[in-house]
């Protein structure tokens, strides 16, 4: 799976937060740019973004002057942040469930910018669909759980480890997919064969 980093668009401008808003405007024409990152202040402050949309819907369509309104007046602060590591259908979902549409990408420092339009034609999932992906994982983890089980022992630490892995990714599964889950996962049918676990898992809970 592509991750944010492997897409999102190195070219990023900062702007401090006292700025005008046509200092701003001038920016991002100069430079091509939807958004500019808002500078932190110092190290417990938070990064702001301001966009295009901000600029339009919070200062144009109200006929205000663009010389008279500061950067800090419009923007988003704290704006949502993406881990590098984060894959880009996360990202996506991310940006579904948030509204957003572009987002820095930040790991200490700013590294990157990511929007809608990076995931939608930088993105893999044409070449690559998450499910038929997302299906092989789930297969070749839960021969990897019954190989552990079968060497180490059903109630081995690896062994649970393992079977976790494959609940994470069936669940994955039929989220994808966005139908029920099945009556009974592959965990439960191993643990119909091992009940043993179940006791286990049962002690585990009780004593927690």
């Amino acid at each position: 799976m592509l991750k944010a980093s492997d897409i999102m668009t190195q070219d990023v401008a900062t702007i401090r937060g006292s700025a005008t808003v046509a200092e701003a405007v001038k920016l991002m024409k100069l430079k091509n740019l939807r958004a500019l990152i808002v500078n932190i202040r110092n190290s417990q402050d938070a990064y702001g973004i301001v966009t295009h949309t901000d600029v339009v819907s919070k200062v144009v369509a109200y006929g205000k002057d663009l010389n008279n309104i500061r950067v800090h007046e419009i923007m988003r602060k704290p704006c949502i942040v993406v881990n590098p590591d984060l894959g880009v259908e996360y990202v996506a979902r991310l940006f579904a469930e948030t509204g957003i549409r572009i987002a820095p990408i930040i790991r200490g420092e700013i590294l990157g910018i990511i929007s809608e339009s990076d995931i939608l034609y930088k993105g893999d999932f044409l070449e690559n669909p998450k499910l038929p992906l997302l299906q092989r994982e789930l297969a070749k983890a839960i021969e990897e759980a019954k190989a552990i089980a079968a060497s180490k022992g059903a109630t081995s630490a690896e062994c649970l480890d393992a079977w976790l892995l494959v609940d994470d990714l069936e669940s994955e599964a039929a989220y994808q997919e966005g139908v029920p889950s099945p009556e009974k996962s592959a965990f439960q049918l191993f643990c119909d064969e091992h009940p043993e676990v179940l006791e286990l898992r049962h002690k585990e809970i009780v004593s927690a």
